[in-house]
């Protein structure tokens, strides 16, 4: 496993948030919710843009299905992208691709947008993140318009390569050339929330425990 996955792997969206905010970063998005499975998913990403069918040549998109070809790029433990931002009420993932998501070893997928499916994906144990969930089919609603290129998701730029950490508090995307010191700061930032907790549970009031140290942990250096 790349080492900084494993060391992503080690702390949660909100550690990852607050290095973000202390590094004066973007890359938290909340809204997306875990529809499949109960785990955190962290690792990179690849990412896939849909758009409306709509007045496009379909000749020049292709009739490749939606996203087949980040699953057949992808390395085990990846995680797929996916940017939907159409506002249409059509599916930018279901059933079959988690299963040939699974098969391929990818950690799940992370849609902005609306999935369908969901009962499959929860019987597949694949993890599925979306903006929303939805019955109606993506045939002859929306297009891959591009894989493995710059999307949008909330309101963060998300490259191939970058990194990801998801679970139930938020989705957070980290720049792949931000990577080493947003981890070190997080892990910093954990280690302090751990032994407040710690002197919490020894008995230390609350109040004096959280008004010094919380308050001032993300001041800048």
């Amino acid at each position: 496993m790349n080492e900084y996955i494993s060391r992503l792997s080690r702390l949660d969206s909100c550690a990852v948030s607050d290095a973000l905010d202390k590094l004066d970063l973007k890359g938290s998005v909340t809204g997306l919710e875990r529809f499949s499975t109960d785990r955190r998913i962290t690792g990179q990403v690849l990412t896939v843009k849909l758009d409306r069918a709509e007045g496009r040549d379909t000749s020049l998109t292709g009739t490749r299905h939606l996203c087949t070809a980040a699953i057949e790029a992808a390395s085990p433990g990846d995680i797929i992208v996916v940017e939907q931002r159409t506002g249409l009420d059509a599916a930018s993932w279901g059933g079959n691709l988690s299963i040939g998501a699974q098969v391929r070893g990818v950690a799940g997928v992370i849609v902005e947008g609306p999935a369908r499916d969901i009962d499959d994906s929860r019987k597949l144990d694949f993890t599925v993140f979306a903006r929303s969930h939805t019955a109606r089919t993506a045939r002859g609603r929306i297009v891959e318009v591009a894989t493995n290129e710059p999307i949008t998701v909330g309101d963060v730029t998300v490259s191939p390569g970058d990194y990801v950490i998801a679970d139930a508090s938020a989705v957070v995307f980290v720049a792949q050339g931000e990577i080493a010191r947003v981890l070190e700061t997080a892990e910093g930032i954990m280690q302090r929330e751990e032994a407040l907790a710690q002197a919490i549970r020894s008995g230390t009031p609350i109040s004096q425990v959280m008004a010094g140290n919380y308050e001032n942990m993300l001041k800048k250096a």
